[in-house]
């Protein structure tokens, strides 16, 4: 089943079970076995049987909630899964849980690295925010750290913690969160660096054991966060700028697709070698290029937006539709070099201020519909 699909029909990324039949057989010889490992330090249970890890620990059975709540995890995820534009990313992400279900993948390292590569806007952070929605059933079950904060060298501390003799270095503070990088005994853990290349050359260097060993000793000496049973996950937008150029000339036919997807894959591999070493570029499994978003792509995002919008509207029990004037005004003339947060303003700026005094003037009211008249966007109860 497609990955998008997993995520909008709420089914587990690690279901169906391969075993088929033999599933209940399967579970319990894995039931003895989480249940002897938890009477063991957490430490020796760390996974280097995978199998056990992604297929059988997921016995865990939930009560079944009721149609309220089974259609609000429906939008919701329908919403979780708003990447549009980059089917070979969405393709990627299907591969690389395959993978990880066969329990094919090295012990001694993190279970995937990947770089995100593109402009602004076009889903990079949002694809990991999908994965842990498909895998953790929430979108913030990410270790994630915003590399832009870490721009100074001596930010590095804020990964490996303080040396010795410096305050902190017996507590072994870090950046890390321990929980969302282990994940749990059923499902990895998910960690991203976001924006990478907004941080120092000696942050991004703290990292390389990390990502060849799946293990970073802290400064201290006294501790070591282990990586194994993660997917690790980074955004750039280096070369961005000349991708978005390549893609506007690819739109005014200068030259075939073909050549213009060779030329971006060029742009941005020069880009990579010229901010990051060689040494850290070599321990990436796949940099994958997102697509610059095409203005065609307007009504998609809309939706997309409409249903993150309906989502905010369901704490006071609110139902916004647009009607077609509306559709058309918010999808005038979309840039496409800042990607779906231009649509997300739109929503903010233009439909949030019309909506919110008709919700004041008529406070019974559960649906609102926008339209426009006389040139102007409005709202009015249906």
């Amino acid at each position: 089943m497609p990955f998008a699909k997993l995520v909008e029909t709420g089914v587990d990324v690690f279901e169906p079970d391969p075993f088929g039949d033999d599933r209940v057989e399967v579970e319990q010889a894995a039931q003895v076995e989480v249940d002897e490992a938890r009477e063991v330090d957490r430490e020796v249970v760390h996974p280097h049987d995978r199998a056990h890890q992604l297929l059988a620990a997921e016995q865990v059975h939930r009560a079944e909630p009721d149609l309220a709540v089974q259609r609000h995890h429906a939008e919701d995820r329908r919403g979780a899964a708003g990447i549009v534009g980059q089917p070979h990313v969405l393709a990627n992400l299907e591969n690389l849980l395959q993978v990880l279900k066969a329990d094919i993948v090295a012990q001694d390292r993190p279970l995937s690295v990947q770089l995100f590569v593109g402009p602004t806007g076009v889903g990079k952070t949002e694809t990991v925010r999908l994965l842990a929605q498909a895998i953790h059933g929430s979108p913030d079950a990410v270790c994630r750290i915003d590399m832009n904060t870490l721009a100074q060298e001596h930010y590095a501390a804020s990964l490996t913690g303080a040396p010795p003799g410096y305050v902190g270095s017996k507590e072994g503070q870090t950046l890390f969160d321990e929980d969302a990088i282990k994940g749990s005994f059923s499902k990895p853990g998910i960690v991203l660096f976001d924006e990478l290349e907004k941080a120092s050359p000696e942050v991004i260097r703290t990292l390389l054991n990390v990502l060849e060993r799946g293990r970073l000793r802290l400064s201290a000496g006294n501790r070591e966060i282990d990586f194994r049973n993660s997917m690790i996950f980074m955004t750039s937008n280096v070369g961005a700028s000349q991708v978005s150029m390549l893609s506007r000339q690819q739109q005014r036919r200068w030259w075939s697709w073909g050549n213009a997807r060779r030329q971006i894959h060029d742009v941005v591999d020069q880009a990579l070698h010229q901010r990051f070493d060689p040494e850290f570029l070599n321990r990436i499994d796949d940099i994958i290029t997102f697509n610059p978003l095409d203005k065609d792509l307007a009504v998609q995002l809309l939706d997309i937006e409409l249903v993150r919008f309906n989502h905010q509207l369901q704490k006071r029990k609110v139902v916004l539709s647009l009607g077609e004037g509306a559709r058309r005004h918010l999808c005038r003339s979309l840039d496409a070099r800042f990607g779906a947060r231009e649509m997300g303003r739109r929503i903010r700026n233009e439909l949030s201020p019309p909506l919110a005094r008709v919700m004041l003037d008529y406070p019974g009211a559960d649906t609102f519909e926008a339209r426009m008249e006389s040139g102007s966007l409005i709202v009015i109860p249906v």
